[in-house]
């Protein structure tokens, strides 16, 4: 079987912005990318189960959102809303609602995009952020991620102020917040995912290196249960933590370091709410901002930013374990790892 796989990515040096391979997964192997779609610092893509795809762009002093429809022979652009100012840092899908959420970290920014029939967006309402933090990256807000909880709430992370905001959505794209997670000063939070069970979500910190278990209620609170480090005690250097996935059976977490260069593995008990570390495998390049589990989550594909590179690794279903099988996969500058 011959699964398509999108890589975004910085336009800032040897980059062209959107591209694609394919994993066999029979030959466990990963073709040379090519490039799908020239855009400028595609550094976010959420794929609609229409086959449209949203991706960050930036155009010159301004940065949005495009849309393409992916169904045709080749992709065609729908249409874009830009402002003066940085692109979002993150986006992502409301299939129920048709909606498209935004993340702008350098505004401190929630943003809301209507779907229109065609797939293309307008912006519908916008949510400024305003604080600070106790680090040097955090000397205003930066909303980091912008995504759905299990009872279709909206979350934001922001890095800026040590903050996880909730918000009600109505159909119309407004938001009403209902609560505010605070995290310990510095922690960073940048992005959260949750347990199939609905009711444990798994909080990283992108300047604490940690990762926090959470209990989240029927009133769109969080509150903590427990904390753990994504990296050795002994290491010194630089590290910023970045994605974070989770296996559809709940048992496996899986986080990547930035400066360690590696991927953390966590088996998950008691209902979600414990974790243990049992791997740390090297990402074979440097500053591994995103990877992601295959549809068969048999397969694990990293990219590295700063090496260009890619690679691929074999999952144990049963263990959680990953097995590096490919590596040197070409991806310039990419931070974005989705499937088709």
């Amino acid at each position: 079987m011959k699964e398509k796989i999108l890589f975004g990515g910085y336009t800032r040096r040897s980059g062209k912005g959107i591209y694609q391979a394919e994993l066999d997964t029979v030959d466990e192997s990963i073709s040379e990318p090519e490039v799908y779609l020239e855009v400028p610092q595609a550094t976010y893509l959420a794929l609609s189960k229409h086959h449209i795809l949203y991706t960050v762009r930036k155009d010159g002093e301004e940065g949005g959102v495009a849309a393409y429809d992916l169904n045709g022979d080749q992709p065609t652009l729908i249409n874009e809303v830009m402002a003066v100012g940085a692109p979002p840092a993150y986006v992502a899908i409301d299939e129920d609602r048709q909606l498209v959420y935004g993340a702008n970290y350098h505004k401190g920014e929630v943003l809301v995009y209507r779907i229109a029939e065609n797939g293309g967006i307008s912006l519908a309402s916008t949510v400024t952020h305003v604080g600070s933090g106790p680090r040097p990256e955090q000397e205003s807000a930066h909303v980091h991620f912008t995504d759905l909880t299990p009872d279709h709430r909206l979350v934001a992370c922001d890095l800026g102020i040590d903050a996880v905001v909730t918000y009600d959505v109505d159909h119309t794209g407004e938001l009403t917040k209902v609560a505010t997670y605070r995290t310990e000063p510095g922690y960073g939070p940048r992005h959260l995912i949750f347990n199939p069970n609905g009711k444990i979500a798994y909080l990283l910190g992108e300047l604490s290196s940690n990762v926090q278990v959470l209990n989240y209620q029927k009133d769109g609170s969080f509150t903590l249960i427990d904390t753990y480090s994504l990296i050795p005690e002994d290491f010194t250097e630089h590290n910023g933590s970045a994605a974070i996935r989770i296996s559809q059976d709940g048992r496996f977490l899986y986080a990547s370091n930035r400066g360690h260069n590696s991927i953390a593995v966590f088996a998950i008990s008691g209902e979600g709410r414990s974790l243990q570390l049992i791997q740390r495998i090297k990402t074979e390049g440097d500053f591994p901002r995103d990877f992601n589990l295959d549809p068969t989550e048999k397969f694990v594909v990293c990219a590295n930013q700063n090496t260009d590179n890619t690679t691929l690794y074999r999952r144990d279903a049963e263990t959680g374990l990953l097995t590096k099988i490919q590596q040197d996969i070409p991806t310039p500058e990419s931070v974005c790892v989705i499937f088709r």
